[in-house]
């Protein structure tokens, strides 16, 4: 199950479903149980700034953050992925395409992430990236989005 807490101003009809989708997307794709679950945080600037500082050692905001909970076996609980849907559109808007498209984008880096990948190195990043095609191909959005400059 997904869980979905968006702050008032960020919110948009639909919106929830199609990154629900995602995220479940991404589980299927990388053979995780059914009956995981996670929550998807959709916030702005302030709170990802706090956060990146807090937890990354990083004083400025960012798109994304995903907080594991370190015990999915046990618990079934993966943790948390919060975005900042400023940080969302500004990257949609540089790069030529939709703020859903960008969620849907990160939405599925943060579940990764959840899910153990990472992208320090050349080989990590290479199979996250493909993971993040895959999933957004099979929801009908251009890979390409994955690839584009400015991706960390």
């Amino acid at each position: 199950m997904i869980h979905f807490h968006v702050e008032k101003q960020f919110y948009q009809d639909g919106q929830t479903e199609l990154l629900n989708e995602a995220a479940k997307q991404t589980l299927q794709d990388q053979g995780a149980p059914e009956d995981y679950a996670l929550s998807v945080v959709l916030t702005g600037d302030e709170k990802l700034h706090e956060l990146n500082a807090q937890f990354m050692g990083q004083d400025k905001p960012t798109d994304v953050l995903s907080f594991s909970s370190g015990d999915a076996e046990e618990s079934r609980y993966l943790g948390d992925v919060i975005i900042s849907v400023q940080q969302a559109q500004a990257q949609a808007e540089r790069r030529g395409h939709s703020l859903n498209e960008e969620l849907q984008l990160l939405t599925i880096h943060g579940v990764l992430h959840l899910l153990g990948h990472d992208h320090a190195g050349a080989e990590q990043r290479e199979a996250m990236w493909a993971a993040q095609a895959r999933v957004l191909t099979g929801l009908g959005v251009s890979a390409d989005i994955v690839f584009e400059d400015g991706d960390d």
